[in-house]
């Protein structure tokens, strides 16, 4: 079935960990065996190659570079400038990408159509480039709001605010407060420009105060909820139902410690956590029983997103194996028109309401 994963980090991993995306995970996962510089080194479970397997045909493709202040612990770019520059090397990467026939750009209903038909009735799913939809995922590398317009002609369709920690714009995961004078102003321009809020990652105070200023499209590319696994990076069901009242689709995450309670990071295991696609499943669910229907979720997998298989459900070998999950759903008891719903259709359904105007 035509799939949609609402975020991937794929220039990230090309770049940060060196990652041909064009060779299988097999290949890819061969030429890491030795290595040690990343915790997750001959894990990977992302490639284009896999994408296809899977028929996943579009993703939410995300640019990612976090600005630290001094005394900040987190990993990052010692100014907005080099975070900004980082972002336009994951950029050069989607470009070269489209270049060599493997992915084609997104950025209206326009492109999105012509995009759906090609997957449902072009040639060999082989050889279908990967449609992509640039997103933003923290907006420290927005220098100032100009830059904001750059990144909309360059094709950014979706920005979420904040990632882990404080951020320039926003708080986000691990941090707490609001938004402030500054992120309400690039609230506006993204309003302006008629881009995605993403609210994933964002705190709790300024999930809220972004709701409260913010009258454009929201969603969450990639979110669990915090009723199965207590921590500040998922939803409370009180922020589930204010998502759903704003028509936002949420995808599910496939970072075992946000699907399943009391993971220890780098000393908990899949398998003995009993972490298994089945627990996804769990936290959809969850969100259609505080919905009524299956209108508001989706898949938004955010596998590779610096963890591997040593951090992913025990039973996925690679993204292909999402394939699994419309038979998990209908063994739950949806019926056919709402696995299309969460495998693709509301995603479509959001951005051509989006982009409708």
């Amino acid at each position: 079935m035509f799939t949609i994963d609402a975020h991937l980090d794929l220039s990230m991993n090309a770049l940060e960990w060196n990652r041909d995306l064009t060779l299988s995970v097999k290949e890819i996962n061969a030429r890491e065996e030795g290595l040690t510089d990343k915790p997750d080194r001959g894990n990977a479970t992302v490639s284009l190659p896999a994408l296809r397997e899977a028929s996943i045909g579009m993703v939410v493709a995300t640019q990612i570079a976090r600005y630290v202040a001094p005394g900040n612990p987190l990993p990052g770019w010692h100014s907005p400038e080099q975070a900004w520059a980082q972002t336009q090397g994951q950029l050069a990467w989607y470009e070269a990408m489209q270049e060599k026939g493997e992915m084609i750009q997104i950025r209206d209903r326009e492109s999105l159509e012509a995009h759906i038909s090609l997957w449902q009735n072009g040639e060999s799913q082989e050889k279908r480039p990967i449609g992509y939809m640039l997103s933003l995922e923290g907006a420290d590398s927005i220098i100032n709001l100009s830059y904001l317009e750059k990144s909309y002609e360059k094709g950014l369709r979706a920005l979420g605010p904040a990632h882990y920690g404080p951020g320039r714009y926003a708080q986000g995961t691990d941090a707490s407060g609001p938004l402030g004078p500054k992120g309400r102003d690039l609230l506006k321009e993204m309003e302006r420009l008629n881009i995605i809020l993403d609210a994933t990652h964002l705190c709790d105070e300024s999930f809220w105060e972004a709701l409260d200023h913010f009258n454009g499209p929201v969603w969450a590319s990639h979110n669990n909820c915090r009723a199965l696994v207590n921590h500040n990076r998922q939803f409370s069901d009180e922020q589930l139902k204010e998502l759903i009242n704003r028509g936002a689709v949420i995808g599910g995450a496939l970072d075992a410690w946000m699907m399943v309670p009391n993971w220890i990071k780098g000393v908990s295991m899949p398998r003995e956590m009993n972490c298994d696609l089945e627990k996804v499943i769990d936290h959809m669910d969850h969100i259609c029983q505080i919905a009524g229907n299956a209108r508001h979720i989706g898949i938004g997998t955010d596998l590779d997103g610096a963890y591997g298989r040593e951090q992913s459900p025990y039973d996925l070998e690679t993204i292909a194996d999402i394939s699994r999950i419309p038979g998990m759903l209908e063994k739950r008891g949806y019926g056919e028109e709402d696995i299309r719903l969460v495998m693709h259709g509301n995603w479509l359904r959001f951005l051509r309401k989006a982009w409708s105007v």
